[in-house]
């Protein structure tokens, strides 16, 4: 197989099959509620915990998010966007979506818009009240030895005219093809090259002042943070000494994945910023495919079982681009629909970590771009009054009333962390309050349910937050009693959240 069809191949199990892989120590999560939290080897000094749910609008065009921030995302209430890789990227043949993956320069010119674009879809995000995340590229650059981008630049094999050349890469000599084999050393995993992709030494200054120049110049149009593509690939001092230079990072992630025997390949990042956690959407996958809801408890087996980072480190999600096309068995995902919108409710109503939601393409094959036009430019989301949402090109699943309302029942109980009234049947129903501020229920169960329970909250009538009409209205009232019980009916496959802020009247 030559190296350009290995890295087709490759790139849609690299990080995901490390995690898939990864052990699963008996000691609890770090910050878990109802655990103790285990003491870090390291103090945290990364940002505290951010209200707000993020949401990525994975290959949208900057027009159509710009768009989407003003009409739904702002007044929605979502407080942040995660946007596609914005430099200039290698066209790979079939417009796959990891070319945006492969960039060749830092020009802001891709598929998805020009600098003009990009800097307008920032300015208007932010007048919209929703913070622009990009996810931004440090750790190399292609994975094919020579090629044109998308803005016209040329490359060839390890020379990037006017930006980098030879000995700007690392050429680590640990492996026969100075691939990365061995993903529980960490020498060959900081320096060797992941999948091809040629490998920047990030430990030279000259090579740091460009990253951070970079991300100075994202600054200077309103970017608000960064998630870090390939951070585990990065020694921790590397992207300290790039982030360093940055005038005010911002809200900064590292994709920072399990894998191997090695016990924690997170906490060395901490000092950076969070980190994701990609623990999460498979231990999800296995309670809401396979298990028992019940184990979804503070002290359950899927939090037992598993290392998972500190909550104010992590950001956790349930599925993200690359599990849906690499581990779709073992996670949840848009596919799934009813068990993705129960996983998502949970997700959002928990507090562990900051969520951020996914908004996918609908695809079959892994290697698949987004929807595009006969010239190969990305179709809009947004061609006229309304967005192509599930025609069977954009999913939109931030749209889902489920996951709209599970955002807003997470934005109102803010930094509420105690999980109080845990009730399940043992199985397929759960329920649990944050405090005095909201109250789930999630049934999982092909029966309907009616149950009473203790929500927590003052007596009065609430508007459930996962049905609402589209024009706002409420759909399913709950009423609270005196003491704060209520009796939860809910259909099979459902769940409902209320709180403090969706009161229609109290008593």
């Amino acid at each position: 197989m030559s190296k350009a069809a290995y890295l087709t191949a490759v790139l849609l199990m690299t990080s995901a099959c490390a995690t898939k892989n990864a052990p699963t120590p008996a000691d609890p999560v770090p910050g878990a509620p109802g655990l103790e939290a285990a003491a870090p080897e390291a103090p945290f000094d990364g940002p505290r915990p951010q209200p707000g749910v993020v949401v990525h609008l994975f290959e949208w065009r900057w027009d159509d998010v710009a768009t989407e921030c003003e009409a739904f995302l702002g007044p929605a209430g979502y407080a942040a966007v995660q946007v596609s890789p914005v430099t200039e990227n290698s066209v790979v043949e079939g417009r796959p979506w990891w070319e945006k993956y492969q960039p060749v320069s830092y020009v802001l010119d891709n598929r998805s818009g020009d600098r003009e674009a990009f800097a307008d879809m920032v300015s208007r995000c932010a007048a919209a009240g929703v913070d622009v995340y990009v996810d931004a590229i440090l750790n190399h650059m292609t994975g094919v030895y020579s090629g044109v981008g998308t803005a016209g630049s040329t490359f060839g094999e390890y020379s990037y005219p006017g930006l980098y050349e030879y000995d700007d890469f690392h050429h680590c000599g640990l492996t026969e093809d100075d691939d990365i084999e061995d993903f529980n050393d960490p020498e060959q995993v900081w320096t060797c090259e992941l999948v091809n992709l040629a490998d920047l030494a990030s430990g030279q200054d000259d090579v740091r002042a460009r990253l951070t120049a970079h991300l100075n110049d994202l600054k200077s149009l309103g970017v608000a943070g960064f998630r870090l593509d390939a951070a585990k690939h990065m020694h921790p001092a590397d992207v300290a000494a790039v982030l360093s230079g940055v005038d005010d990072p911002g809200y900064v992630y590292q994709e920072v994945t399990g894998g191997g025997s090695l016990p924690d390949w997170q906490r060395p990042y901490y000092n950076n910023g969070r980190v994701t956690e990609f623990r999460f959407p498979y231990a999800l996958g296995e309670v809401f495919k396979r298990g028992s809801l019940a184990d979804l408890h503070g002290s359950g087996s899927i939090w037992t079982r598993q290392d998972f980072g500190r909550t104010d480190a992590v950001l956790v999600f349930v599925d993200n681009h690359d599990l849906q096309r690499s581990h779709a068995d073992d996670v949840v995902t848009y596919k799934d629909d009813g068990l993705y919108r129960l996983a998502q409710v949970f997700a959002l109503a928990y507090p562990y970590g900051r969520p951020r939601v996914m908004s996918s393409f609908a695809f079959e094959d892994g290697r698949q771009g987004p929807p595009s036009n006969d010239d190969g430019t990305v179709r809009r989301v947004w061609s006229g009054i309304a967005p192509d949402c599930g025609s069977g090109r954009w999913v939109c699943e931030h749209r889902w009333p489920e996951i709209v309302g599970a955002m807003q029942f997470n934005t109102a109980v803010g930094e509420v962390r105690s999980v109080d009234n845990w009730w399940t049947d043992g199985k397929d129903r759960i329920a649990f309050s944050r405090g005095d501020r909201g109250f789930v229920a999630i049934n999982r169960s092909e029966a309907a349910m009616s149950q009473a329970l203790q929500t927590g909250l003052a007596p009065g009538t609430y508007c459930d937050r996962l049905t609402r009409e589209d024009d706002g209205s409420c759909a399913v009232r709950v009423n609270v009693a005196e003491d704060g019980s209520a009796v939860i009916r809910l259909l099979p496959m459902s769940a409902v959240a209320i709180d403090h802020q969706s009161v229609v009247a109290l008593d």
